[in-house]
């Protein structure tokens, strides 16, 4: 617990080893090269993802079969191993991303690093399909840079239903499967039309790929970046962009006239805004700022954040259910219908900073 809160809070094993009375550095580096790693916190992360969706109070949130996902950034020391990249838009020093997959009971069920200015898109699929949790989900939602045609695409041969919040709509055309069977009123929102015959052809190979990300084989960001890179002669990452045109072009259509997706996609980033502030206040010591030079070292700091971050959301979960379940039973009258705007991501009755004191194990 004291090593992974050393990496939850960005102190670092020394300075830990100085705010707690249990353990010495060398102790702590130990039990960390041993324990922490990024199966077991993986591990770790799942049952606490779990336990919380099991609690009652979960339940008014959501089914837990929706998510979002939304890239974090960090400012980081130096360059490095890592290649921390600038970001302009966060100013002229080097950082990183954290990529998170958050569900609609708040549940932070994946999180990855990713270069500063890398595109996200390509990392939807992997924390929808490299966890169990990500495999429940049915509707999943983003951001404008969280789409492109390949991720729509695949998504749709998986079975997920992607539903990216996309800022330029306006400017965005739909394709049809037939130029001449297009209404007269919809002819100024064509953009092209779908390629039937390379999609038929290419079919087997895209069902294929979709069952080597489902099944571990591949990478999805991997595979999806190096797609993206082919040249337009590649006819596999054509027919994916064309099944992907087709269903942009159907999600489109259905997020003009269901104002019901809208909701619940504004809902889901803005759980996914709101979870990146509990990790900013979680994440407090250096001014939030990753030192760690290598890969491994910065992968090892957001999971522990992470899972502390899931740990703070299941006490406050469990603890808000404890309190309504009180309130009903001295007889008090509670309006269920205000439970789903009720939120487990506050932190200020939370002590972050001071002495780390473990009680004895009985």
């Amino acid at each position: 617990m004291t090593v992974l809160l050393a990496d939850g809070v960005n102190l670092g094993l020394r300075k830990m080893a100085d705010a707690c009375d249990t353990h010495t550095f060398w102790e702590l580096l130990r039990i960390g090269k041993w324990h922490v790693r990024e199966e077991t916190t993986a591990r770790a992360l799942a049952m606490i993802v779990e336990a919380q969706s099991k609690l009652p109070m979960a339940r008014f949130w959501g089914d837990g079969k929706t998510s979002s996902s939304d890239g974090q950034h960090f400012p980081a020391g130096s360059t490095g191993e890592a290649l921390n990249i600038v970001n302009a838009r966060y100013g002229n020093e080097p950082g990183l991303s954290a990529y998170s997959h958050v569900s609609d009971r708040y549940a932070p069920y994946s999180t990855q690093i990713i270069p500063a200015t890398a595109h996200e898109a390509p990392y939807i699929l992997d924390g929808l399909l490299q966890n169990d949790t990500g495999r429940q989900i049915r509707e999943h939602y983003a951001d404008t840079g969280g789409f492109t045609d390949h991720v729509f695409a695949i998504c749709s041969v998986l079975g997920f239903r992607f539903a990216p919040r996309i800022r330029d709509l306006p400017d965005k055309r739909l394709y049809v499967p037939a130029l001449d069977q297009v209404p007269p009123a919809l002819q100024p929102l064509i953009g092209g039309r779908i390629n039937i015959r390379l999609i038929r052809e290419n079919w087997p190979d895209i069902l294929r790929l979709a069952a080597s990300m489902a099944a571990g084989t591949v990478v999805p960001s991997q595979i999806l970046r190096k797609l993206a890179a082919y040249p337009r002669k590649n006819s596999l990452a054509l027919a994916l962009r064309e099944v992907g045109r087709l269903e942009r072009s159907i999600f489109m259509l259905d997020w003009l006239s269901d104002i019901d997706l809208q909701r619940r996609a504004q809902i889901g980033l803005n759980k996914g805004e709101a979870h990146h502030a509990l990790k900013r206040a979680v994440n407090f010591n250096r001014r939030g700022e990753i030192r760690d030079r290598s890969s491994e070292g910065q992968q090892h700091r957001i999971a522990g954040l992470n899972l502390l971050t899931a740990i703070i959301i299941y006490w406050n979960t469990w603890t808000l259910g404890e309190i309504v379940a009180e309130q009903i039973a001295s007889g008090q009258q509670i309006d269920l219908g205000l439970l789903p705007h009720v939120s487990p991501l506050g932190w200020e009755h939370i002590t972050l900073t001071g002495e780390y004191r473990w009680p004895p194990l009985r």
